[in-house]
């Protein structure tokens, strides 16, 4: 990557203060900038390292006015929002940065797999029988996709994913390294001698469009019918979504979060690291789920924030732990309240 300070400016359509033909062929975080690297503020609490940061070119809003001497060899581009047309940026860089369509030495495609059109798939990846494969898509090595499967256009699929028979993956969908689309879900029944038997998951996995899975996340198939994340749904690393569950448009779940079987998540849902959420249940849209919560039961009323385990409204959580961490307190004057 090279670009010059006015080309950046022209693409973002901001303004150059300093060289307009500084050159950046990196990206670096302001603290830790070096020069001909690019870099951005939009946080002011990091205001002060822009004033010895050794980057070449920085970002920053139109509405930033130094209040000490800048480095001589940096140089601005103002713009309206500093963060975002960073992250535009960043986008345009990973683009970049992705591999060129080619089908690698030793892949392996079924002879009646579809693929599309300017298709990357890397070596030692599986493509199954009769899997559909879209436009642009990216297939990286050692990659299983199972028969049947479909994989929409512009996806892109990282090292040693695997995308079990008869799944779908949408377009525009990003699966990382390790996670696992659609192994069995955790169905058994015990027989009359108390051994547990396999039922069988005949279901499959549906990632609507937009949809991104982290690595070694896992995304259960269906016992039957369809496990579904729709359009825009986020899943962070190590996320485990069991059989049957369905996840609304644009939810969030952050790492080690746990959704057990047939539960039906709402819209714009946002669940924090490890929270866990019991099976059979509804959860309303735009809910909120705070870190290590726990909800057993149903949640019915739209933009509710829950914290603990079980989770209740944050505010009776608050008032609740007040009283808890008093507790010592509280039984140390009724000991002595009792001996007198």
């Amino acid at each position: 990557m090279e670009f010059s300070a006015g080309q950046i400016a022209g693409l973002l359509e901001g303004e150059v203060e300093g060289d307009d033909n500084a050159v950046v062929t990196g990206l670096s975080k302001i603290e830790e900038g070096e020069p001909k690297t690019l870099t951005f503020l939009a946080n002011m609490k990091y205001e002060e390292h822009i004033y010895s940061t050794n980057a070449t070119i920085a970002i920053v809003n139109k509405t930033f006015e130094p209040n000490k001497e800048l480095p001589k060899t940096l140089t601005l581009v103002k713009v309206d929002d500093a963060y975002s047309c960073f992250a535009k940026l960043l986008k345009a860089y990973d683009q970049m940065r992705q591999k060129q369509p080619k089908i690698e030495k030793n892949a392996f495609i079924s002879d009646s797999a579809k693929v599309g059109d300017d298709v990357y798939i890397g070596a030692n990846a599986y493509i199954g029988e009769d899997v559909v494969i879209g436009n642009n898509v990216k297939i990286y090595p050692n990659t299983f996709i199972g028969d049947n499967v479909k994989v929409g256009d512009g996806t892109v699929i990282h090292p040693n994913a695997s995308v079990y028979h008869d799944c779908i993956v949408g377009k525009n969908c990003l699966i990382h390294a390790g996670a696992v689309i659609g192994a069995d879900g955790f169905g058994f029944a015990p027989d009359e001698n108390g051994e547990f038997q396999k039922v069988p998951q005949i279901g499959n996995v549906i990632l609507e469009d937009n949809v991104d899975i982290g690595a070694n996340s896992t995304i259960d198939r269906a016992t039957l019918g369809s496990t579904i994340l729709k359009r825009g749904v986020k899943i962070d690393n190590l996320v485990q979504v069991a059989h049957n569950v369905e996840i609304g448009e644009n939810s969030a779940m952050a790492a080690q979060v746990g959704i057990a079987g047939s539960t039906k998540i709402g819209k714009n849902v946002m669940a924090g690291g490890q929270a866990g959420i019991s099976g059979h249940i509804k959860i309303a849209d735009r809910t909120k789920i705070v870190a290590q919560s726990g909800i057993p039961s149903s949640v019915k009323k739209p933009d509710t924030t829950l914290m603990g385990s079980p989770g209740i409204p944050i505010d009776d959580f608050k008032r609740s732990y007040i009283g808890f961490r008093r507790l010592p307190m509280i039984v140390k004057k009724i000991n002595e309240l009792d001996n007198k």
